[in-house]
């Protein structure tokens, strides 16, 4: 019985990658005011890339849920220089869920996933696809280029995140990479291949392996808006990357219980030391306390670590879909066929 994936067909050649065609996947959530520059901006991408490449692209919008016009608009989206889908989610399911929504959905054969708030700039496309078709690299990840503006807090947390994530991992996740990546049409159908329900992309897009490069960028300031993503809640995305990646905590867990462990005993032949060399009894009471709130803190510590790990094992076993779709439209460019679009229901 084969446990692997063979999908050595699937290189490409820059003979073969007119063939293959690329899919851009862009979430969004409440994009409304944006969306418009955006798409127009794509649809002038799309026609570089067509003219350089031979490149036929498509872009599948994924509604996670909006509360505002988003999904009206996408609707109304032309298609005029590369195909237009809209998937639209039954309701918020998370961004990991609209990713896999947009990879379930895609018609070709690489991927490249962006944000619809407009912080990935599309001019940096055709960099990335020149990766991919010249340069013969799989992966294309972009990461920023610094954090100097960010405040040493931030910067500080996110130093330790990585840190953390890739203690005793035998793939890293390289450190400030973002979603914004190029996946050749190998490497997606890699990432397809992964069954897991608790989805992180970043990590599960270097542990595939392949050929994979960095580019560096500056990321564009919001074309409208405010981000929807909150201290508490980057910590809670956080906590979800490193339970469903990485056994990094429960290994962290283990070795702070050792060194309490070895402190304890420590203490404990200091007492005894004492205790036999002047004769005094050391008073109990307060290195009573310390030692059971020391033991228990790190206890229920270690318990809700476990438990974050137990609940992901109840997510997989339940098998719950991870989105569901409400509402799917096709538009093809101009270029493909004069009918229309269609649309259908799922």
């Amino acid at each position: 019985m084969m446990l692997g994936t063979d999908v050595s067909s699937l290189s490409t050649t820059a003979a073969n990658a007119a063939a293959q065609g690329l899919s851009i996947i862009v979430p969004l959530y409440n994009e409304a005011a944006g969306l418009e520059l955006l798409h127009e901006r794509l649809g002038g991408l799309a026609k570089q890339l067509r003219q350089r490449y031979r490149l036929a692209c498509e872009v599948v919008y994924v509604d996670d849920g909006s509360a505002d016009a988003t999904l009206s608009i996408a609707r109304g989206l032309a298609a005029d220089t590369l195909d237009v889908q809209v998937v639209s989610l039954s309701r918020n399911f998370g961004k990991e869920a609209a990713l896999m929504a947009g990879l379930d959905h895609a018609r070709r054969g690489a991927i490249l996933f962006m944000d619809g708030d407009g912080q990935h700039p599309p001019d940096l496309v055709e960099k990335l696809v020149g990766h991919w078709i010249d340069g013969g690299h799989d992966v294309v990840y972009t990461a920023k280029a610094h954090r100097d503006n960010e405040p040493f807090l931030r910067r500080f947390a996110v130093h330790g995140f990585y840190a953390l994530i890739n203690w005793g991992a035998r793939q890293k996740i390289p450190e400030d990479a973002g979603d914004f990546r190029l996946l050749s049409p190998r490497a997606a159908a890699a990432l397809r291949q992964l069954p897991e329900r608790n989805r992180f992309f970043k990590g599960l897009a270097s542990w595939i392996g392949f050929r994979q490069i960095r580019v560096d960028y500056e990321p564009a300031a919001r074309a409208h808006g405010v981000t929807t993503f909150s201290p508490g809640r980057l910590v809670g995305l956080s906590i979800e990357g490193l339970t469903s990646f990485s056994v990094a905590p429960l290994r962290f867990a283990s070795l702070l219980g050792v060194l309490l462990a070895t402190a304890a005993f420590l203490f404990g032949l200091s007492i005894l030391w004492e205790t036999w060399t002047t004769g005094k009894s050391v008073p109990g009471y307060p290195s009573l306390m310390i030692g059971l709130m020391t033991i228990g803190g790190v206890q229920l510590i270690m318990i809700g670590i476990v438990g974050e790990y137990i609940g992901k094992i109840l997510s997989e076993l339940k098998a719950r879909p991870i989105y569901f779709v409400a509402e799917h439209s096709e538009k093809r460019a101009a270029t493909e066929t004069s009918a229309g679009g269609r649309t259908a229901a799922e």
